[in-house]
């Protein structure tokens, strides 16, 4: 995502305070709602009007996967307390103001996600973030291993480019299950020691499988039970490394399935920074 215009980071400031209205956010509310976004030293608001004191927090970062985080929390399910019901009117109108920046939060698999929208003016084109390696570098363990990681998400751009889309989703999933496995291994040293499964025994590292990873992370909370199902459908696209499995499920892959999977990714992604 590039910076986005003073003018809409100010009318998603006023989106988000809502003034008198339904989903009204007082001054604390608002410092809670940017620590759960993942905003780096979130400030504590100082009793000044609200509206200003958002917008220029807003517009004086140039942490833009911060405020792609910001985007997506304010469209949370988990932000209202009926939910979906609330969460989906406020990214109606959010959407309203990101339609000039060329950008729409919607939900994958119940997570918010910032897409394109599409030529039809009605889907939504999920593709790598131009922020991808600035939102996963606090994330990983080291320099080199980003460096590695962004590697396979450039070969997966190459792949697409020339429409070889089964080798796409295959670097995707790739991707994904990498990040995954460095990000819980960072984050909880002792799984160095083994991956725990239901009956207790303990899977090496380097043999636990994707699925392991994805439950792991969900059972930690570090994502949430949507992203985690849908994941599965990544994970099950990456297995067409053995074409058996692609003839098995009858999937030709196209641009299409290229950006339904990116969808749950950046889902997890989101999941995965927000947990941090």
């Amino acid at each position: 995502m590039k910076p986005l215009d003073p003018l809409t980071l100010e009318r998603v400031a006023r989106l988000i305070v809502d003034i008198d209205g339904p989903f009204e956010r007082r001054g604390y509310q608002l410092t809670q709602l940017l620590q759960r976004a993942g905003w780096p030293q979130p400030a504590e608001y100082d009793g000044s009007p609200r509206i200003p004191w958002l917008s220029e927090i807003l517009t004086s970062t140039d942490d833009v996967a911060a405020v792609s985080r910001l985007l997506c929390r304010v469209c949370d399910p988990l932000e209202y307390d009926d939910g979906l019901a609330s969460a989906d009117l406020v990214r109606q109108t959010l959407n309203t103001h990101l339609t000039a920046e060329g950008l729409t939060v919607t939900y994958v698999s119940g997570r918010p996600v910032l897409g394109q929208p599409g030529t039809d003016g009605h889907t939504t084109v999920f593709t790598v973030p131009d922020d991808l390696e600035a939102r996963i570098r606090p994330l990983v363990s080291s320099e080199a291993f980003l460096q590695q990681l962004m590697e396979r998400v450039t070969e997966t751009q190459i792949c697409e480019q020339h429409g070889a889309y089964g080798l796409t989703l295959i670097g995707i999933g790739s991707f994904a299950e990498a990040l995954l496995l460095d990000v819980l291994t960072h984050r909880d040293p002792t799984l160095l020691q083994g991956f725990p499964m239901p009956n207790g025994k303990l899977v090496p590292p380097e043999r636990t499988s994707f699925s392991l990873l994805l439950d792991t992370a969900r059972s930690r909370g570090w994502i949430q039970m949507d992203a985690h199902d849908f994941m599965r459908i990544v994970r099950d696209y990456r297995n067409f490394v053995h074409l058996r499995q692609q003839q098995e499920r009858g999937v030709t892959p196209d641009r299409d399935t290229v950006g339904m999977c990116w969808g749950p990714v950046l889902a997890v992604l989101n999941d995965l920074e927000t947990s941090r």
